[in-house]
């Protein structure tokens, strides 16, 4: 049974803004259709990190899908945690991996994948896509579909 209170940042007048990467803030409730499987979709145009190098702001359109099972991200959880990453210095695709990662970790979902649309920087564009299926069932096979066959 979902527990209301037990999702703290939805509807809190006070919302804090990390100043760094800050995977503890995403929060998780309980899929009312488990048994279905449908896509949920998400889509941060507004992504920023830090070059690790340079220091220079990197943007990004972060694309985010997947396959829920018995535990979904909070909309208002995932946008904090991904401005969490505004002061956070790491490469393009180490920011997509790191994202799926912790979103794997928090809902163990039956698929998921990750794409960041990154702008050109010095003349040049990085799209880096990441997935991942649960191991030993269809998920897997579409993961491998899927990363076979991925584009924009």
């Amino acid at each position: 049974m979902e527990r209301k209170d037990e999702l703290t940042l939805l509807g809190n007048k006070n919302t804090v803004y990390k100043q760094d990467y800050a995977p503890e803030v995403l929060e998780a409730f309980v899929n009312k259709h488990p048994g279905n499987d449908y896509w949920v979709r998400f889509n941060c145009p507004e992504f920023t990190s830090l070059c690790p190098i340079t220091g220079q702001p990197d943007f990004a359109e972060i694309r985010i899908s997947y396959l829920p099972d018995v535990k979904m991200v909070e909309s208002k959880s995932l946008k904090l945690y991904l401005f969490s990453f505004r002061n956070h210095g790491d490469f393009h695709e180490d920011c997509v991996n790191i994202i799926m990662k912790d979103l794997i970790k928090l809902m163990d979902p039956k698929y998921i994948e990750v794409t960041g649309i990154f702008t050109p920087r010095g003349g040049i564009s990085i799209y880096p896509y990441c997935n991942y299926g649960r191991p030993g069932t269809k998920y897997e096979e579409l993961a491998e579909y899927r990363m076979k066959n991925h584009d924009l």
